[in-house]
């Protein structure tokens, strides 16, 4: 749990200073204009990158053990971000972001000897570090531009970041390399922060000062777990972990060199622009880039003990047969277009009772998990009752209050109550019927499950709808089901994860249809915390 906690703190400070920053943003010149290349009609703040960067640092520095290659990450991160906010305010040119980027690079490959001894097909034969610092120097200002180029739409490369993150805590977790799953968590709550501003249509952009400082953690945390922290990992698992983004930049600067143009010059080369001239929308060209990249991360925890030419030709295929695909719409002139859903008020009439009934399963599935999770729990810690004694007073004041902060205090503590049913359930889940209880709650999960998809494809309500965050997460709860049939022991911890994400999302499709203060959201909410209350003093 020491991680998630590092996550939680680096979210909540990321939520806090990019909120803080946004307001700043016009005074500090922290402003990203409209142009040709963009997709944006509107100036938007760039001040992500503070609350990806300073979001996760702080825990990482607060509660990582301090060790000279940490101190190097740290000292790295802070000053390409510095370069980066001066490129985010001035714009100065490719040039002087090289020279960041290099002495990034060399405070990580020189202070923090950091080296690359491995690369694949030399049979184990280690590299000399007057060849391998170098060649890790050169690997880390390319995976900057990589990530740095890949922030082209609203999450793609905050969500690619993320998916990576994802298959390198896991191997970390697999190697019990507590810096490895340390940064990644702590870089995935200041993501996740920032997220919550840039899903489309984006109110903050992250900027240089965030992409850049992403492509630095990618790097070194890709070098660091393949050459430090598991030496038996396959070589080519950078390449799988790092996916997208380096073969899109790659294939820009082939294009750009075949066409005589400037190396540097911004265009629109990149897979996301190609997809969007094909016709997809935003969201679609997101979730496209998101399969392929995910499907490349999943390749990489499958054969990370593999031989090299297996993950090579893991890598070619996925990759090759995706631009054949893409080369292929193009040459022949297709256009993806998206259904749009007829606005018939005779279909809607007839089809009344589709709409409605995934409501009334989310709204039975939520109430009888976190219901049953309370109740039927051997345990409730005296640390947790009393938590839900307070919570159940202030969900009382926030239902009575009302107003824009009473429903803000209310959301949270739903949230709350959510996520300690679904701790609770897994946890101590009792010893009378076990088996059958377990097995009753799996299939609550999937009948809320159930109900979310079908709100999500029928409602008529236009909040309620899939965006590319939505098929993140469901990536992420992929690899950590992936993760789990790997390591039988993390089931615990997976199976939490999921309910309370299932649960999340049940609550929040709840309350946002909720025109009542005293809703069945609440009043099951109110429950549950009353009865943890109870039973922890009784």
């Amino acid at each position: 749990m020491h991680s998630i906690v590092l996550s939680i703190c680096a979210e909540a400070l990321s939520l806090l200073i990019i909120a803080v920053m946004s307001r700043c943003a016009p005074r500090f010149g922290l402003i990203d204009r409209p142009d040709d290349r963009k997709i944006h009609s509107t100036p938007i703040p760039r001040v992500g990158g503070w609350g990806i960067t300073i979001g996760g640092l702080i825990p990482i520095m607060l509660w990582l053990p301090s060790q000279p290659l940490l101190q190097a990450f740290v000292v790295a991160t802070l000053l390409l971000f510095l370069f980066g906010v001066w490129d985010d305010r001035k714009q100065i040119g490719h040039w002087p972001k090289f020279v960041g980027q290099i002495l990034a690079a060399g405070v990580l490959v020189y202070y923090g000897d950091l080296s690359i001894s491995r690369l694949p097909f030399l049979d184990g034969t280690p590299l000399s570090p007057s060849l391998g610092k170098p060649l890790a120097l050169f690997a880390i200002v390319g995976t900057i531009n990589a990530i740095n180029h890949a922030d082209g739409l609203d999450g793609l490369a905050a969500g690619e970041t993320i998916l990576s993150l994802i298959g390198m805590a896991i191997l970390g977790q697999l190697a019990s390399s507590g810096t490895v799953v340390g940064i990644c968590f702590a870089t995935i709550g200041g993501i996740i922060g920032f997220l919550r501003y840039n899903s489309h249509p984006a109110r903050i952009f992250m900027g240089d000062s965030g992409s850049q400082v992403l492509g630095l953690t990618l790097a070194f945390m890709a070098i660091y777990l393949t050459q430090i922290a598991d030496t038996a990992l396959s070589a080519v698992t950078p390449l799988l972990l790092l996916g997208v983004p380096i073969v899109d930049i790659l294939l820009v600067l082939l294009r750009r060199i075949e066409s005589g143009r400037n190396w540097f010059a911004a265009t629109r080369d990149h897979t996301h622009h190609r997809l969007l001239d094909l016709g997809c929308r935003h969201g679609q060209a997101v979730a496209v880039i998101y399969s392929v990249h995910a499907a490349l991360v999943l390749s990489a925890m499958l054969l990370r003990y593999s031989p090299d030419v297996d993950a090579c030709a893991a890598y070619s295929g996925i990759v090759g047969v995706s631009l054949l695909a893409l080369r292929t719409a193009e040459q022949r002139g297709w256009k993806l277009v998206a259904r749009r859903t007829s606005a018939d008020p005779a279909a809607g009439n007839s089809q009344a009772w589709l709409r409605e009934m995934p409501w009334r399963l989310i709204v039975v599935a939520a109430s009888v998990l976190m219901l049953t999770a309370a109740i039927w729990a051997d345990h409730v810690p005296r640390d947790i009752s009393g938590v839900a004694a307070a919570l159940a007073v202030l969900l009382l004041l926030g239902m009575t209050v009302g107003g824009s902060r009473g429903r803000v205090l209310v959301r949270l503590i739903v949230y709350a109550a959510a996520i300690s049913a679904a701790y609770l359930f897994v946890t101590f889940p009792g010893d009378v019927a076990q088996q059958s209880i377990e097995t009753m709650a799996l299939g609550v999960v999937i009948v809320l499950l159930l109900g979310i998809i079908g709100c999500m494809r029928f409602s008529s309500d236009r909040q309620v709808g899939t965006t590319p965050t939505d098929y993140l997460i469901a990536l992420g709860l992929v690899a950590l089901l992936l993760y789990a049939g790997i390591d039988r022991s993390s089931l615990t911890q997976v199976r939490t994860i999921v309910y309370a994400v299932v649960l999340l999302y049940g609550c929040e499709l709840l309350l946002e249809r909720a025109a009542k203060r005293w809703n069945s959201m609440h009043m099951t909410t109110l429950a549950t915390l009353t009865i943890l209350a109870l039973r922890g003093v009784l």
